[in-house]
């Protein structure tokens, strides 16, 4: 069945991406889950501040990019109609860095002493979680457009962590579904080692071993290692199928071990995540080196206009990566912001889950907050698709979709999956 399912999908060009990666995650202790914050929501200062938590260094950097462009737009609409409540939204930019670094700990203390009412970020799913305590437990909203770690939709947060990111169980079926599909019955999988990482490996281990293919060898590496030698040799030695790449920035360096040990892309079939999807970081290897090479990534592909938009704000940009997701985060926190009036954290993160579903569809900030102005019930649906939560504050309606790399070691949109309520639709 799930041979079938993947093989039945259409053609990205051809597909509507009416999925959307849907926000929230509110959850008031470990293993329970709330979809509002408890405690009475204080009274904000009237003027909507919003943090950026975002990779500008780090082995996650190539993703800052489109992330920080989807928030500069989103605050310049936002703006260009009026504002929140009545004022300008006013953004603070800081780095988030990686987990080798104190980087985003520091971040938090900056822009908690600025009075932020909600933070975008971060990206990494091990930074949010070591900064995680200190953004709720101040009352502020943490809202990530990337982490997919499935540990936050049980994890502590006051009920004010919201991700417009699926977890990653989801990209994990995904893929061994689409290792499966590809006729793979040997696998051999090297994951970063930690919560992203070992996490999606073990879902795409469970997916293929269930489709009936075998995991003949798993490295869970250091990222921070100087060499991988070693790592890939373990890999070799068990001589799979296909090699499933889940990692970040240092995924490049894997690559070029793998090449210099014989595993090239033409002789086994490479498979890689959202962590290491770049269509930057390789360009320097030769002609061919990723030819063939499949992977995915939560979210639809950034439609057309919503590009040339963020091309108009940052014209280097080569990756979109979380650009939607990034942008609709923070329009959904301004229209949650407009619901309460009230722009303090608690009170956005009681709203977000009226202004993303059940009332009257709309597609802009401008358009929507007119309706809430009128008194309307509104129901957000994004530049990532239709946003939805379900009872864990999880998108309940989401889509993966399917990359892969061309001669020139960049990659294209080939497929897409939708998920809706637990189950996979082509």
């Amino acid at each position: 069945m799930m041979r079938t399912r993947l093989l039945a999908m259409a053609a990205a060009s051809s597909l509507a991406l009416t999925a959307a990666c849907g926000g929230g995650g509110g959850t008031g202790a470990k293993g329970t889950t709330s979809a509002v914050p408890t405690a009475p929501a204080a009274k904000g200062d009237g003027t909507l501040t919003i943090g950026t938590l975002l990779p500008q260094t780090g082995s996650l950097a190539f993703l800052g990019p489109p992330d920080f462009a989807g928030v500069d737009l989103a605050v310049k609409e936002i703006n260009d109609a009026g504002g929140v409540l009545g004022k300008p939204v006013k953004k603070i930019d800081t780095d988030s860095g990686d987990t080798t670094t104190n980087i985003a700990s520091q971040s938090v203390d900056k822009l908690l002493a600025q009075h932020v009412d909600a933070i975008i970020g971060a990206a990494s799913s091990s930074v949010s979680e070591s900064v995680i305590d200190k953004i709720t437990g101040a009352g502020v909203v943490q809202f990530s457009p990337a982490n997919t770690s499935d540990a936050f939709t049980t994890i502590k947060d006051n009920g004010l962590y919201f991700r417009t990111a699926p977890p990653d169980k989801l990209q994990g079926r995904v893929l061994g579904d689409l290792i499966a599909a590809d006729g793979n019955d040997t696998v051999g999988i090297l994951a970063m080692q930690d919560s992203y990482g070992s996490g999606l490996a073990d879902q795409v281990t469970k997916t293929v071993e269930e489709a009936g293919a075998s995991v003949v060898a798993r490295v869970d590496y250091d990222p921070k290692a100087a060499d991988f030698s070693a790592d890939v040799a373990k890999i070799k030695a068990a001589n799979p199928k296909a090699i499933v790449l889940i990692g970040f920035e240092e995924g490049a360096k894997v690559i070029a071990e793998l090449v210099k040990q014989g595993l090239t892309s033409d002789k086994y079939k490479w498979y890689m995540v959202d962590g290491n999807m770049s269509n930057s970081n390789y360009l320097r290897m030769p002609k061919g080196t990723l030819k063939g090479v499949k992977g995915t990534i939560p979210g639809a592909a950034a439609p057309d206009d919503f590009r040339k938009k963020l091309l108009a704000i940052d014209p280097k940009l080569t990756n979109y990566t979380y650009a939607a997701e990034s942008y609709d985060a923070v329009i959904l926190i301004a229209l949650a912001a407009e619901a309460a009036k009230n722009d303090s954290g608690r009170s956005i993160a009681a709203k977000l889950p009226d202004v993303s579903g059940g009332g009257e569809k709309c597609k802009s900030f401008e358009t929507c907050v007119k309706l809430l102005k009128a008194g309307k019930d509104i129901d957000y649906d994004g530049v990532s698709g239709p946003v939805e939560f379900n009872a864990a504050g999880d998108p309940s309606v989401a889509t993966i979709g399917i990359y892969q790399y061309g001669d020139d070691n960049k990659y294209n949109a080939t497929k897409a999956i939708e998920y809706r309520t637990g189950k996979i639709e082509g």
